[in-house]
């Protein structure tokens, strides 16, 4: 009795300290989302892309550092999600912000359940090689079909309506990136439930020994799949917003460049932790930012210099290698 009530309360603790590191990490967000919006009062286009590619990288991050699915082809998901929702406004002319999120969602759902089924029927370096031909056959797709897309020229005439008929999207972006940060928190939520949920902790055991998991009678395959749709939907968000806030569609959201990037800024963070992710992710477009206006012919030399430095010296990304020394400080001495 003594000893159950003993796990008990180690149990209880354990999700008390959960819970207050999710507190934390919203706070943490909505503290950087102020800061942001008077930091960057004239550029809050900027900070509003960065939330939508965040949704993207903690996409992967799901698939690749909680799954250990490789895959360089994710942006065929937050395309998928951009181009759902610019299509919803463009051609049916529903504009409502919310239904248009939702059909990004569905859209980088269902592309992550094409995706996963591809790409879930090889292992390591295969891959990668499939998901590379995906996101050029996505790309190919929407290039072609231009009387949907626009091809080559992008789909306008996305015009989103007030959000709840009050907050309309204005010059400045200044509603965007108020929805933006909305979304973000409550994605971010989301998934700090998801990860800590059995199912994502089976996720993390197919990652560590998949034969192990076959061993006591669960299929990885099944739950790999379910966590590709997932991430799919996660991606879909953050393409809907990208529509959403520029009021335009374009290739490069379906291009392999995407998502090189957005592999990078999940390694420059850490992978296997959302708040990797989402410090990665800021840091890389915040460093771009500035040093390709510093530097407009050099720059990408000090992007390849800083991605050179953080692989040699702190191989858990920036995040991760933090969260390694403080944990290392707090342990008690012998």
């Amino acid at each position: 009795m003594t000893l159950a009530m003993h796990d008990k309360e180690i149990l209880i603790q354990r999700r008390r300290s959960a819970l207050s590191r999710d507190l934390a990490g919203l706070a943490v967000i909505i503290v950087a989302a102020v800061i942001g919006y008077f930091a960057f009062p004239d550029n809050l286009a900027l900070l509003t892309r960065i939330i939508g590619i965040a949704l993207l990288v903690l996409s992967l991050d799901l698939v690749t550092g909680y799954a250990g699915i490789a895959t360089l082809g994710h942006a065929a998901l937050f395309g998928s999600g951009a181009y759902a929702a610019g299509i919803l406004s463009a051609h049916y002319g529903i504009n409502d912000p919310l239904l248009m999120t939702v059909a990004g969602i569905l859209g980088g759902a269902i592309a992550g359940l094409i995706c996963g089924a591809v790409i879930l029927r090889a292992h390591g370096l295969p891959q990668l090689v499939l998901s590379i031909a995906l996101i050029n056959l996505f790309h190919e797709f929407a290039n072609k079909a231009s009387s949907w897309t626009g091809g080559s020229d992008g789909l306008s005439g996305i015009s989103p309506d007030p959000i709840f008929g009050m907050f309309e999207f204005d010059l400045y972006g200044r509603t965007a990136y108020g929805f933006g940060v909305a979304l973000l928190l409550i994605v971010f939520m989301l998934l700090r439930l998801l990860v800590r949920s059995p199912f994502g902790m089976l996720c993390r055991g197919i990652k560590e020994d998949p034969l192990r998991i076959r061993a006591i009678g669960a299929s990885p395959k099944a739950a790999l799949a379910k966590m590709y749709v997932l991430s799919g939907a996660v991606a879909g968000v953050g393409g809907a917003l990208n529509a959403i806030s520029t009021q335009v569609v374009g290739l490069d959201s379906l291009s392999f460049t995407q998502s090189a990037e957005a592999l990078v800024m999940l390694v420059l963070g850490g992978t296997g932790s959302l708040f990797g992710a989402l410090s990665g992710t800021v840091i890389f477009m915040l460093f771009e930012d500035y040093v390709s206006a510093a530097n407009p012919f050099h720059w990408l030399t000090m992007i390849g210099a800083l991605l050179i430095a953080v692989v040699l010296f702190a191989p858990k990304g920036l995040y991760g290698t933090a969260a390694t020394l403080i944990a290392r400080r707090k342990e008690p001495r012998p």
